[in-house]
């Protein structure tokens, strides 16, 4: 599973693994994060078309099951809101072209799912993220995090409905 935090200047990925066993620290495996960048300066559409070939190359590389990507949320600031959509749209366009399902959350859903809470800080998401995937340290930078709590907060929620439709069966 790919969680990608989208953005201009950096983009955030995350892939992790779920292992076999009930929902609890220790589930799910970190195989890679990191961050795509891209140089301050460039014109937006060199930005874009960076991040896209980066993007293709990490999906080439580990060919993912799925992608997660964060949903966007009006902000105050329409200039970040607008470039942060744009990149939104980078990311999906290279999941659709490597015929792989998305899945979108919200920041809310995701603090929701790690923490139990909505408006959990980005440290308590931070801490999650680590003892979910039983680090030693915490994921740095924070787009990187971001993009691991992603990842595992779709995770989490597939565990649950498979739970929940074995219970029905």
């Amino acid at each position: 599973m790919l969680g990608i935090d989208p953005g201009t200047a950096i983009m955030g990925y995350g892939l992790v693994r779920a292992t076999d066993g009930a929902a609890s620290p220790g589930d799910f495996e970190m195989v890679e994060y990191g961050t795509l960048t891209t140089p301050a300066g460039v014109p937006l559409a060199r930005r874009l078309l960076s991040l896209y070939g980066q993007l293709n190359a990490l999906l080439d590389r580990f060919n993912p099951s799925e992608v997660v990507v964060e949903e966007l949320f009006f902000n105050r600031n329409t200039t970040t809101a607008m470039a942060v959509g744009q990149a939104r749209g980078v990311a999906l366009l290279a999941a659709a072209n490597h015929n792989l399902a998305v899945q979108e959350y919200t920041p809310l859903q995701v603090k929701q799912a790690l923490t139990g809470y909505g408006r959990a800080t980005k440290d308590q998401i931070q801490h999650m993220v680590r003892v979910l995937l039983e680090l030693d340290y915490t994921p740095q930078p924070d787009d990187a995090a971001d993009a691991l709590a992603l990842a595992i907060c779709h995770l989490r929620g597939r565990r649950f409905q498979n739970l929940l439709a074995e219970q029905s069966e």
